[in-house]
């Protein structure tokens, strides 16, 4: 696992990605036919990149401002900023979501339409809490290069 802050330093290969968010105010967003408030904070997104262009390309899109909303977490995107994020070559979203199992579920069937193992792929990250070790130690990593 490694930590990217841009989608140039990810490869092109397929794999599994934790997004990195924060939202500077709350945020209403729109999930099927229900809605709910994310709090202002930091959040997490797990998703796969499988197409053409593999990570890079699909981080590339996230991190895009100018684009057609789409996924749920595209209401993300558009409105608050990308940290970087959490990539596995050749992972697999649901397992890094479960690695998240300690984080809180903000607002059920969010990203996890397509899913029937997950009850969401996006998880709040409170301030001070902690990543498990194998995260924390991408992110410090990332710091020192």
């Amino acid at each position: 696992m490694i930590f990217v802050a841009s989608a140039a330093d990810a490869p092109s290969t397929p794999g599994a990605y934790a997004l990195a968010l924060r939202l500077g105010a709350p945020l209403d967003v729109r999930i099927e036919k229900n809605s709910a408030t994310l709090a202002a904070g930091d959040y997490l997104y797990c998703g796969s990149a499988r197409g053409s262009g593999g990570l890079r390309a699909r981080l590339a899109r996230h991190m895009r401002k100018d684009k057609r909303a789409h996924w749920h977490v595209d209401q993300l995107t558009l409105a608050g900023e990308i940290v970087g994020a959490f990539i596995l070559e050749g992972g697999d979203e649901c397992a890094l979501n479960a690695a998240l199992s300690d984080l809180p579920i903000p607002v059920a069937g969010f990203g996890s339409s397509d899913c029937r193992r997950c009850a969401a792929h996006l998880r709040f990250w409170p301030e001070g809490a902690a990543l498990p070790s194998r995260w924390e130690n991408a992110r410090k990593a990332a710091r020192c290069t």
